[in-house]
């Protein structure tokens, strides 16, 4: 498959730091290409190209207004994201209930533990 003929899906589009930005700023307002440009030091040939992976990836969309292309943020597909995120909460969860159980002197004992396990050490 060519680079003209690839669809990239939410993942590959933000994947990029300079997509995000350009979806954290289109999440505010629409925009004309000129000032999403205007956030970046890059130059426009280098946004239109952020903005038609976005397109493929079908998170933005631009529509003429006279000379200008105005782009709009579909925040839709980011629901396929937060479902995957979603999943891999759990262990951020048990992590946090293992820190807050340390945190507030309840795991002196589990602290000990885990240390002596993360070295190697077998004794506590």
């Amino acid at each position: 498959m060519s680079a003209s003929q690839q669809k990239y899906d939410v993942f590959q589009a933000i994947a990029d730091p300079t997509r995000r930005e350009v979806l954290r700023l289109l999440a505010v307002k629409e925009l004309p290409i000129s000032e999403i440009t205007s956030h970046f030091p890059i130059s426009r040939t280098a946004i239109a190209k952020h903005l038609r992976i976005l397109s493929e990836a079908e998170l933005v969309s631009g529509h003429k207004v006279g000379r200008e292309k105005i782009f709009r943020l579909h925040p839709e597909p980011l629901t396929e994201l937060k479902q995957w995120l979603a999943f891999y909460e759990q262990f951020w969860e048990n992590k946090l209930s293992i820190l807050k159980h340390i945190v507030e002197g309840h795991g002196e004992n589990r602290l000990k533990v885990i240390k002596s396990e993360s070295t190697g050490d077998r004794h506590i």
